[in-house]
């Protein structure tokens, strides 16, 4: 597919009918998809479909919320993780985007929001990794720029830390780490209350010093944990998806982020892809199909087809990744969840 993200003007549009709309659906405490999912269409040469899926979608949104007092740099650590303050903190990054480079804001902001990953199920950090992917791959405009400064609110109204891990013996690989992350003990209730359960990792990764070596260990994570979806999404086939896909938004975003922060970018990446494991994890996993000549093409429009947020945007990671069993993970996506109705 031509990546016709420029040439058409829609990503633009579709972002600023998106900007009136708050980062979540208060009535079903969700999060807000829409960016994220009009950014992997746009990329990928679907923009002709971007405005027709938008239309479907947009019916569960909800009013930008209203301010309760500016954040600014002598009262932003008391605002930190506050869920009331999401307006006060897009606007503080609106701000601050508009007034010095967005890779300084981001480079000062990313090690500070780092513990935080975890809060609102990993979508914060997601959407900021769409905004990044489409500002350094196809350049800077309004609409994108005002998309990070929401992405970046939404993560620091929803930053939650996870404290107080017991780290267990790990594994050479990441696929291995993954297989040695123990489920935890109540697989009920949703995710703020599992996440409270996570309190024993495995090891992965800790002796990485190196930023090159970094950004390589956290690709093999995005394969690992993408090719895991394939045996083991049946979990649950919605929040085992941000295993790949939290650990993807990092990813992509490195490039943008001064080399020093790679490493500790992979930490907290490991941990939250561990913990979405942990908390949704079967009990045994299934065999997968092979897909042998599937294009990544065909299971991008076959996601589109069946509408669902998650699943788009699951495909957008599997076709990052490329090789058959992450095709075959995003095929088992589409077939395990309910469709959006357009």
């Amino acid at each position: 597919m031509t990546n016709d993200v420029n040439a058409s003007g829609v990503l633009e549009e579709a972002l600023e009918r998106l900007h009136a709309s708050g980062p979540e659906i208060y009535e079903w405490r969700l999060t807000n998809h829409a960016p994220m999912v009009v950014e992997a269409l746009a990329t990928h040469g679907l923009s002709a479909s971007v405005h027709r899926w938008l239309d479907a979608y947009q019916v569960r949104l909800d009013d930008f919320p209203s301010p309760v007092s500016p954040v600014t740099d002598a009262n932003w650590r008391e605002a930190l993780g506050d869920s009331r303050r999401g307006a006060d903190w897009i606007g503080y990054f609106r701000r601050a985007i508009g007034e010095r480079p967005w890779r300084d804001v981001l480079a000062e902001w990313w090690p500070r929001l780092l513990p935080g990953l975890y809060g609102a199920s990993t979508h914060p950090v997601i959407r900021v990794g769409h905004a990044v992917r489409v500002i350094t791959e196809s350049g800077e405009t309004a609409p994108r720029l005002t998309e990070l400064a929401h992405g970046l609110g939404y993560w620091a109204a929803r930053h939650r830390p996870v404290p107080g891990v017991t780290l267990l013996a790990g594994a050479r690989d990441a696929d291995g780490a993954l297989d040695a992350v123990p489920p935890i003990g109540d697989l009920r209730g949703g995710f703020t209350d599992r996440l409270a359960q996570v309190d024993r990792l495995p090891v992965w990764s800790a002796d990485v010093t190196d930023p090159d070596e970094a950004r390589r260990r956290l690709t093999d994570l995005v394969r690992a944990s993408t090719h895991r979806y394939a045996t083991h999404g049946h979990g649950d086939e919605t929040m085992l998806v941000h295993a790949a896909t939290a650990p993807n938004a990092v990813l992509r975003t490195l490039p943008a982020l001064p080399r020093a922060l790679w490493v500790p970018s992979l930490h907290a990446a490991w941990t939250a892809s561990a913990a979405v494991t942990a908390m949704y994890a079967p009990p045994e996993p299934v065999p997968y199909a092979p897909v042998t000549g599937t294009t990544p093409e065909e299971v991008l429009r076959r996601a589109l087809a069946h509408g669902d947020e998650h699943v788009i945007k699951f495909a957008d990671t599997a076709v990052d990744v490329g090789d058959e069993q992450a095709l075959a993970a995003a095929l088992r996506a589409i077939e395990l969840s309910e469709p959006l109705s357009y």
